[in-house]
């Protein structure tokens, strides 16, 4: 790597004397350190020592390996999260002395979270929480080789902006190691119609699918006025341009609704059966007919919800934060991520060496 493309910063970071920063880029990735003042911590200029630590690195739209050296001298517990509220590493713990390498692969795009969202900020912020949080090192490359999941979906997927909602989309890629990346382009309020039509939607997503990446399409929360047929058509769409691509699409069956019957059953409401159609039954039906891998999260998080019963599923939920038993809780969200993640594995969609 010539001397051009590679910046090194040094400063006293959670015991580790030197923090860097490398890029395949053609230009540095960030500005030299002798020209920047250190922020009083000793930490690089880009980084701030708070509440979280934060990291700002200024890069382009694109795919990014990062490598994150955590703890230092003194006990430690860091998670990492990025951009809009994305969870790329659960909490760590480190003894005393003791550091560890971990490495994840992050999308960096304009708008950061939901497409027709906020721009967010450019480049790429990282965040370094937990209970005792140190950063020891930290170094982004260019992700020259890494493969894609991309996700179609709604609000219960999504990057969401605010605590205390989250999306499984938001919680999937802490279980995915480096060379895997996460683009989320679900959207709240989103339907099969909506999003296909809406060109920054589908038409974005189509644009960024490049040979063997998988698109996760769920949605269904918002189609309760959509019709068998449309509802098929719209998801047919999706599966054909995707593989038009040379994409993988999978379709993902919705996350239920918390909604109980006396009996402890959960309510057609919550099952995603309307007066025009039973919308997971359809995409079960159309993934065989077309051939397409389904992840059936409703059934799945049914048989959860409905064994945790209308009390201990309360947490999964934001029931006892806004009354609201759709949208899920960052616990809700992490733990429907994981059996998205499951599913991901005992298909043979990702290897086995990916998941984390």
């Amino acid at each position: 790597m010539s001397s051009t493309s590679t910046t090194r910063i040094r400063g006293a970071v959670g015991g580790l004397a030197f923090l860097t920063v490398l890029t395949c880029l053609a230009g540095p990735l960030v500005t030299p350190a002798q020209a920047r003042s250190a922020a009083p911590s000793g930490l690089p200029a880009e980084c701030a020592d708070g509440a979280p630590l934060t990291c700002h690195v200024d890069v382009e739209p694109g795919t990014y390996d990062v490598t994150v050296w955590l703890g230092g001298d003194a006990a430690a517990s860091t998670g990492v999260s990025a951009e809009t509220r994305r969870t790329m590493l659960a909490e760590t713990a480190t003894e005393a002395g003791e550091i560890v390498r971990r490495t994840f692969t992050v999308d960096v795009r304009d708008p950061e979270g939901e497409p027709t969202g906020p721009a967010g900020t450019p480049g790429l912020d990282l965040r370094f929480e937990g209970s005792a949080p140190r950063l020891a090192g930290l170094r982004v490359t260019q992700a020259r080789h890494a493969r894609e999941i991309l996700i179609i979906g709604d609000s219960t997927a999504c990057d969401q902006g605010s605590i205390p909602y989250a999306g499984w989309g938001q919680e999937l890629p802490q279980y995915l190691r480096g060379g895997v990346s996460v683009a989320n382009y679900a959207d709240g309020g989103e339907g099969t119609a909506s999003f296909l039509y809406r060109p920054q939607l589908f038409d974005n997503v189509e644009s960024h699918v490049d040979r063997g990446d998988l698109v996760l399409i769920q949605l269904a929360h918002n189609d309760k006025s959509t019709t068998r047929d449309a509802y098929r058509a719209n998801l047919t769409e999706m599966a054909e341009r995707v593989r038009a691509q040379d994409g993988r699409p999978v379709f993902v069956t919705p996350i239920v609704r918390r909604r109980f019957n006396s009996d402890g059953t959960l309510t057609p409401i919550a099952l995603h059966v309307t007066g025009e159609a039973d919308l997971p039954a359809e995409m079960r039906s159309l993934a065989q007919e077309l051939d397409v891998p389904l992840i059936d999260i409703t059934a799945l998080t049914q048989q959860l919800v409905v064994a945790l019963g209308p009390t201990a599923s309360r947490d999964l939920y934001l029931t006892d934060v806004t009354g609201d038993n759709t949208h899920t809780s960052v616990h809700g969200a992490r733990t429907f991520a994981g059996l998205v993640t499951a599913e991901l594995q005992a298909q043979h969609l990702v290897p086995d060496h990916v998941i984390r």
